[in-house]
């Protein structure tokens, strides 16, 4: 019985041939190592992950689509949202120190899976996603770029990344409206230091009112806080690098804990 799309899920199921040996072979899954597909749905994907890993865990929300891909005997299947599982516990399971993550996110809630993940980055030794491709260039755009904003800040400190291959709308079923791109994401060995929810504070407040002056917002932000380090605020935010404002982060006295989740907002920076 064919499965229909789920509009609430976000469904869009690819299935053109050549994309997914592409995106296979840039993920480059080798037998025994410990991968985790988010979203796998008609396991276009899947296949030919699991052919080469030889085992593979996915995290499937649908039921009915959890139920099918219960029926692979080389899959693992956590039925749940993915915005409550814990990777760290995950891997443990696995007994594995790292997990290679992978998948066609949902559009819908991409960067709340994207933040997600960055809670749980210790655990992770890369991710390679297909995404709307406006959000992608938003997570690797470069300052003095109209796509450089918060969303490029709060990943950049943790991740590599680069965009690596293009997606056109006809390559799924149903085609969404958007074209999409698959991104890699590999964690830094050494990111800097600093209070990810404070991070985010500044941030914010830094592309709050983008085509503005900072001293207009982060410096009278830096001016409440107590900041008495040097930062130029006759700049917009997108002409400040990300290690600039990682700097800032670092110098200013860490801001009281908030929980596991700082503020993250969605991808419409």
């Amino acid at each position: 019985m064919k499965h229909i799309a789920r509009k609430r899920f976000g469904q869009h199921f690819l299935a053109d041939a050549g994309i997914v040996d592409a995106i296979v072979r840039a993920i480059d899954p080798r037998p025994g190592q410990a991968m985790v597909e988010i979203g796998p749905g008609l396991a276009a994907l899947t296949q030919p992950l699991v052919e080469r890993l030889g085992r593979l865990t996915v995290v499937e929300l649908d039921r009915d689509l959890a139920a099918r891909l219960r029926q692979h005997p080389l899959l693992d299947v956590v039925e749940a949202d993915v915005l409550k599982v814990d990777f760290g516990a995950l891997a443990g399971r696995l007994g594995a120190p790292t997990l290679r993550v992978a998948g066609n996110l949902p559009y819908n809630i991409s960067s709340p899976i994207l933040f997600h993940l960055l809670d749980h980055v210790d655990h992770i030794e890369d991710q390679h996603f297909m995404l709307q491709k406006e959000v992608v260039d938003r997570m690797v755009a470069l300052p003095a770029s109209s796509d450089y904003g918060r969303l490029s800040v709060m990943l950049q400190w943790r991740y590599v990344m680069e965009s690596v291959l293009f997606v056109p709308p006809e390559s799924f079923d149903p085609p969404p409206r958007v074209d999409s791109a698959v991104v890699r994401m590999v964690p830094r060995a050494a990111p800097a230091s600093v209070d990810p929810a404070l991070l985010s504070e500044l941030v914010r407040v830094a592309f709050s009112q983008r085509r503005k002056i900072l001293r207009h917002t982060l410096g009278r932000w830096l001016e409440e806080k107590g900041f008495e380090g040097a930062f130029d605020v006759q700049r917009r935010a997108e002409e400040v690098p990300v290690e600039e404002y990682l700097a800032v982060a670092a110098a200013m006295k860490k801001a009281p804990h908030r929980g596991a989740s700082p503020g993250f907002l969605p991808a419409q920076e």
